[in-house]
């Protein structure tokens, strides 16, 4: 277990030193009280548009809009003082052109002061993330599964099943490391073509259900706290929290209706 306890805020290029070295450890958050709990632990936090789910109730990441992603950037923001926090470009908000990108781009550095944006895409994206790192935006890339694609890709698939669909994948991490993205994440993508990824590109590569030989490892985090009802194999889960809570809510929900809920202890007495 590692306990931080130096207060300098990380950065793209600290993040990239990190290749071949020590794990790069990273969590997604979403609001302020848990990210000043993972802030001592992680070296950066995903503000995810994996959100949209956890916290909305939608049915993927598609209907996430850029204020929302802002909103919890943040919270997020609020909550850390050490932790690296990257927060990712919603669907529709980057695709269309670089220009789009970038101007979407830097209100999110803008309005959160987060330290770097993410993106989905390999190839098709590698133009885009050379416009934004060139004036000034860190981009983490995101190539494998890619949700945000999830009608084109027919679901959440694993990638690199086959071999034959080995080549366009690793093009994909080449491209996006070319373009300047200072990290990739890979995601479902078989084990072993994320460790050959891994010792193929200079920057770090970040697994969510990939390789333990990535340099780093990211998870959802109501995901490994099971709070979320399923889960994908790639997950395990470090705590029972779900289980607590509904412990805890059945208790109040006894005691207010037997009417031992407020005791002496929990109310105001009279001076008179």
């Amino acid at each position: 277990m590692s306990l931080h306890t130096d207060q300098k805020r990380l950065t793209a290029p600290d993040i990239t030193a990190r290749k071949g070295g020590d794990p790069i450890v990273a969590l997604t958050s979403y609001h302020a009280h848990t990210a000043a709990i993972a802030d001592k632990y992680v070296d950066f936090l995903l503000v995810g548009d994996t959100l949209g789910m956890v916290m909305h109730g939608f049915e993927s990441t598609l209907p996430v809009p850029l204020e929302l992603m802002i909103i919890h950037g943040r919270a997020v923001m609020r909550g850390t003082k050490r932790a690296l926090v990257v927060v990712d470009m919603p669907f529709g908000t980057y695709e269309e052109s670089p220009a789009q990108a970038f101007r979407n781009a830097a209100k999110i550095v803008k309005e959160t002061q987060c330290g770097a944006i993410k993106l989905e895409g390999g190839r098709r994206m590698g133009e885009t993330i050379r416009f934004l790192v060139e004036r000034g935006i860190p981009v983490v890339a995101h190539i494998g599964l890619t949700p945000q694609s999830i009608n084109v890709l027919g679901g959440f698939k694993t990638q690199g099943r086959k071999r034959d669909q080995w080549a366009e994948i690793e093009e994909d991490a080449r491209i996006v490391t070319e373009a300047g993205a200072f990290c990739v994440v890979l995601e479902a993508v078989v084990e072993p073509l994320a460790a050959r990824i891994t010792k193929a590109i200079p920057i770090p590569t970040i697994g969510i259900g990939a390789s333990a030989e990535c340099d780093g490892q990211i998870l959802v985090m109501e995901d490994m706290l099971g709070l979320s009802p399923r889960v994908p194999k790639f997950v395990r889960e470090f705590g029972e929290v779900g289980k607590a809570i509904d412990r805890a809510i059945s208790s109040y929900a006894t005691e207010v209706r037997t009417r031992s809920f407020p005791g002496k202890a929990n109310i105001y007495e009279s001076k008179d």
